[in-house]
């Protein structure tokens, strides 16, 4: 009940529900490049694979020769060659 009045809520605000609901946002740039807003921090990194902690459960990044480009509060930017991207609740 708590998280449909949420959800309603979110929809008559115009604005992203990914900031209002601290979720995280996922973007991808060819096979390259990934960048995770609103994450919780890095829970695994080897080149092959990266884990990353998020309030709804974990982004699992499986590729080839990946780095973590940069890692702020809020934003993760990886790249590499990006094989697969999996959400684990």
């Amino acid at each position: 009940m708590k998280e449909e009045i949420k959800n309603e809520l979110v929809n008559a605000i115009d604005f992203p529900k990914e900031v209002l609901l601290n979720l995280p946002k996922i973007t991808l740039i060819g096979k390259t490049h990934v960048t995770i807003e609103n994450h919780k921090g890095i829970i695994e990194y080897i080149p092959e694979r990266i884990r990353i902690n998020t309030t709804i459960g974990v982004v699992r990044i499986l590729g080839k020769n990946m780095i973590v480009n940069s890692i702020m509060t809020e934003i993760i930017t990886i790249s590499g060659e990006i094989m697969n991207i999996e959400m684990m609740v």
